[in-house]
């Protein structure tokens, strides 16, 4: 059975809040990688009726309407995050090494806010060492009657980039798309680590990167031992193999594979999913200093009316434009 890697981003346009990327791995039938037939009993699709079942889809799916936090929320912590606990605590569970010193810096951060939020029902996972699940859905306090899950999945992890970490690569590159680039290359080095070297293949599959269509540097410098084909490289579908390793590994990169892997889904939602968080972090830190604030989502129209609104207070706490407005 081979492991199924998805990966995917929220964040990417945004001028404020931190850029997420995420990478889930989930052990599926050779004969069903996307997943949506093997996890049915146990998860359902935005357009299937709700019925106890997880809420698995494209994020923007998943997070639309009344208590989309809580929609995503619920099928997040119950199949990738800790028993319980904070925020600080999710991350250092999925979070990449450097994440957490990262945002040590941030002073919109608050490490010690509880998860679940509170603003539904949600179920949580117990991990038994950092990004490796082994008893997803044991149910949160308070609800007990939660079903428990055996999905087999693997491990999941998340890099967060905040302002200046994101404006530190783009000086050091000239190019926005470096940050997703070392994200995915990091994301693959790290998943790889906590998988078991029981030499099962390893499908990557990707949702496209800013339109781009050649991928082969990238997915090299990803395996830096193995020697890398491209199978088919277009508009549809750039695709990869990668032999000379100890596991047969492909790397497919899609447009909107979050709709087509249950695998991306997930990455797609937990990116979702903590960057909404971090939003709500940030809008409710910079409300303390400009009263009636409206909050935003860091969009480039509604960044430039907020910016302008926090520059003052930017200035007393001594923070520069480069440690909270990302460049490109």
């Amino acid at each position: 059975m081979p492991w199924v890697v998805g990966v995917d981003e929220a964040g990417y346009g945004p001028n404020l809040g931190p850029l997420l990327q995420a990478a889930v791995a989930v052990k599926l039938p050779a004969a069903d990688p996307a997943g949506w037939n093997t996890l049915r009993p146990l998860v359902r699709r935005a357009n299937e009726r709700a019925d106890g079942r997880l809420l698995v889809d494209d994020s923007k799916e998943v997070h639309k309407g009344p208590n989309g936090l809580a929609k995503l929320e619920r099928a997040v912590l119950a199949l990738l995050g800790p028993a319980g606990g904070t925020l600080g605590s999710l991350l250092g569970v999925v979070g990449l090494p450097w994440v957490a010193g990262e945002l040590e810096a941030e002073r919109w951060y608050d490490p010690l806010e509880r998860v679940p939020l509170g603003s539904g029902p949600a179920l949580v996972a117990r991990a038994s060492s950092p990004g490796v699940v082994d008893q997803p859905g044991l149910g949160s306090p308070g609800h007990k009657n939660e079903p428990s899950l055996d999905l087999g999945f693997g491990t999941a992890r998340v890099s967060l980039v905040p302002a200046p970490r994101f404006n530190r690569i783009v000086d050091e590159s000239d190019s926005k798309a470096t940050v997703l680039a070392r994200g995915l290359i990091e994301l693959i080095h790290n998943v790889l680590a906590d998988l078991p070297a029981d030499g099962e293949p390893l499908v990557v599959v990707c949702d496209k990167q800013g339109g781009r269509n050649f991928y082969t540097s990238l997915v090299q410098s990803a395996f830096p031992d193995g020697w890398v084909t491209a199978e088919r490289e277009g508009a549809d579908e750039s695709r990869y193999r990668v032999a000379g390793l100890d596991r047969e590994v492909s790397v497919t990169f899609r447009p909107r594979a979050d709709a087509g892997s249950v695998s991306v889904a997930l990455a797609s939602m937990l990116c979702k999913y903590l960057r909404e968080v971090c939003m709500m972090q940030f809008n409710r830190f910079w409300a303390t200093h400009v009263p009636g604030l409206t909050p935003t989502s860091g969009y480039p129209n509604d960044a430039k009316r907020f910016y302008a609104a926090i520059r003052g207070p930017m200035a007393d706490l001594g923070l520069t434009k480069d440690q909270v407005w990302r460049k490109r």
